[in-house]
This record gives C-alpha cells, structure tokens and sequence, in this order.
C-alpha cells in the first residue's frame, strides 16, 4: 500500500526484493541484523525481515525469488493500484474496514483482504 500513492495505508515501510535465489539470499542476513532487521521464517517461499521488532514493526523487508510467481503478482497488483483510482479507493476502504474489524490480528487482518487481493490478480 505504501507503494501506491494516497493510498490508506499501515504506518510500516513494506519493501520487496527480488533475489536469484533463496538459497544465497542468508549470505546477506548479517548485513540486514546490523541495520536493525530481525529475520522472522513466515512463508516457506520468502525470507521475512521486520524492524525494529516482531512485536513493534516500522518495515517489513520480503526477500523473494524473482522467478517465484509472488513476485510478479505483487508488482502487477501495485501497478494495477497505480492506474485504477477507483479500484484503490475501494481497496482503501475495505482495509480500514477491516483495520477496525480485525484491530491487533494481523493474521485475520491479512487472509480477510485476500479474496480482493486474489480478484484483482485474476485480472492482471
């Protein structure tokens, strides 16, 4: 959401970086302990990074495979954001409605939105 511009959004810096490969992505864990980030296993398909804590979080770092289809689904939905008002405006409603909903579970938060989420990348 903070990559779409006016676009409610959580008070955390998301950032997704496409790497070769999971495999060599640790070669650079120590780099990212040393700036703050705590690495956090979350899918078996990325490597999850948070800052300054799991618990108090003001950016979320994705390390994913350039070629895992994640990758290209999360730009092509950012992108579809981008140039589609009315579908972000009604995405932005839908996430504060469920912000009150699912206050303090992030989990619940996060599979509530995916069937928006999954319809626009049907789409795209």
């Amino acid at each position: 959401s903070t990559a779409v511009p006016g676009l409610a959004a959580k008070p955390i810096i998301d950032v997704m970086v496409g790497v070769r490969s999971l495999e060599e992505a640790p070669r650079v864990f120590d780099a990212l302990a040393a700036i703050g980030y705590c690495y956090w296993p979350h899918r078996p398909w990325m490597h999850w990074f948070c800052k300054p804590s799991p618990a108090a979080r003001t950016h979320h770092l994705h390390l994913i495979e350039r070629r895992h289809p994640q990758f290209a689904a999360r730009l092509a939905f950012r992108d579809y954001l981008r140039v589609h008002p009315e579908t972000a405006d009604a995405y932005a409603a839908l996430k504060i409605e469920l912000a009150r909903k699912y206050r303090g579970d992030r989990e619940g938060y996060t599979e509530a939105k995916a069937e928006f989420v999954h319809s626009i990348e049907r789409l795209v």
